[in-house]
C-alpha cells in the first residue's frame, strides 16, 4: 500500500513548494544555471548540487567573487530562466489533487521570483491560488522559516496546522522551523533522501478530502 503522507491528521491549509513539488522544471533550471555557471568561469555541477530550493541571490552569493552585484546577475538570471521553460510539466497527479482544495485553503510557497513562478506555473498548466509567496515577498528565504510563516498569516491559518509539501532540503528545514507537518514529494529525486519525514514520489495515488472545514490526504480510489 502506498504511503499516505500524514492520513491521521487534519489541516487547516496546505503549503506547497513550487518546483520539484508541483512542477517539475529541473531541466530547465539545469540549462539556466549551467549557463550562468561557465560564463563565470566555474564548474556547473557543484553549482548545480546547491541551487534547488534556495532564492537565487543565496546561490550567486556563494559562488561569485567579492564585488558581484548579486541582484543584477539574479535579475539577468530569472529572464533567461522566464525564457527557457521549455519541458516544465506538472509532477504526476498534482493538477487533480490541487483542484479538490478550496482555494482559499492552500497556498504556494517559492523561492523563484514572481515572474518566474508565473511562467513556470502556466508551462505546467496550473492556475495559482490567491496567495503566491515568492522571493519578492520575503527578506529571508528558505531554509528560513518566514516564507512559510508569512504564507500562514496571509491565509489566517497557524503555521502549525499547515502541512507542508517540499522536495528539497532548504523547503524541508524551513517548514520544520515554522513548525508545520512536512510531507516530501520524490518525484525529481536522483537518490534517497534522509528524511523523518513521510515521502511519496508524486500524487498520483493521493486524493485531498475537505471533512468538517479540514483538509485531510488520503489514498485515491
Amino acid at each position: 500500500m502506498p504511503t499516505v503522507p500524514h492520513a491521521d491528521r487534519r489541516f487547516a491549509a496546505f503549503l506547497f513548494d513550487m518546483d520539484g513539488t508541483l512542477v517539475d522544471s529541473i531541466a530547465a533550471a539545469n540549462r539556466a544555471w549551467s549557463r550562468w555557471a561557465v560564463r563565470h568561469g566555474l564548474d556547473p555541477a557543484p553549482v548545480l548540487a546547491t541551487m534547488h530550493g534556495v532564492r537565487a541571490v543565496e546561490t550567486i552569493r556563494r559562488w561569485s567573487p567579492p564585488g558581484t552585484d548579486v541582484e543584477a546577475e539574479a535579475a539577468l538570471l530569472t529572464l533567461a530562466e522566464i525564457e527557457d521553460v521549455e519541458g516544465t510539466v506538472a509532477i504526476p497527479g498534482a493538477p487533480a489533487f490541487l483542484a479538490a482544495l478550496p482555494p482559499t485553503r492552500w497556498a504556494i510557497v517559492t523561492s523563484a521570483p514572481r515572474d518566474l513562478a508565473l511562467a513556470r506555473l502556466g508551462a505546467a498548466g496550473l492556475v495559482p491560488p490567491p496567495v503566491i509567496i515568492t522571493a519578492n515577498d520575503v527578506s529571508r528565504g528558505k531554509p528560513a522559516p518566514d516564507p512559510f510563516l508569512l504564507a500562514a498569516r496571509r491565509l489566517e491559518v497557524a503555521p502549525q496546522d499547515c502541512l507542508v509539501w517540499e522536495d528539497a532540503p532548504a523547503g524541508i528545514a524551513a517548514g520544520e522551523a515554522a513548525g508545520a507537518a512536512v510531507a516530501v514529494i520524490t518525484a525529481t529525486h536522483h537518490a534517497p533522501l534522509d528524511t523523518p519525514h513521510p515521502t511519496v514520489p508524486s500524487y498520483e495515488h493521493l486524493a485531498a478530502m475537505v471533512e468538517a472545514g479540514r483538509l485531510r490526504v488520503t489514498a485515491r480510489a
